[in-house]
């Protein structure tokens, strides 16, 4: 499966939603020079990235459907969403 991206760029995640499909494997990367994370908006969710210097990046495969909202746990005001799809 090929993989897609999102930025985290100018206090935000962009795109702001991304669509793919079960099995695909998306990265961050940080083009911001604070730190940021990648975190599942509720309790149980599988996105828990460390802090991301600048340039570092994060990696995750969705194998389910469904919408995956996140944030920044430093910047609890950027969020986003990845859509997962068969």
């Amino acid at each position: 499966m090929t993989g897609d991206v999102v930025a985290i760029k100018n206090f935000a995640f962009s795109p702001a939603t991304l669509k793919v499909t079960t099995g695909t494997t998306v990265t961050w990367t940080n083009q911001d020079t604070d730190a940021h994370t990648v975190t599942s908006a509720g309790s149980d969710g599988p996105l828990h990235s460390p802090a991301l210097a600048t340039h570092a990046t994060y990696s995750y495969r969705f194998t389910k459907p469904g919408t995956y909202a996140y944030l920044c746990s430093i910047h609890p005001f950027m969020t986003a969403k990845v859509e997962v799809t068969r």
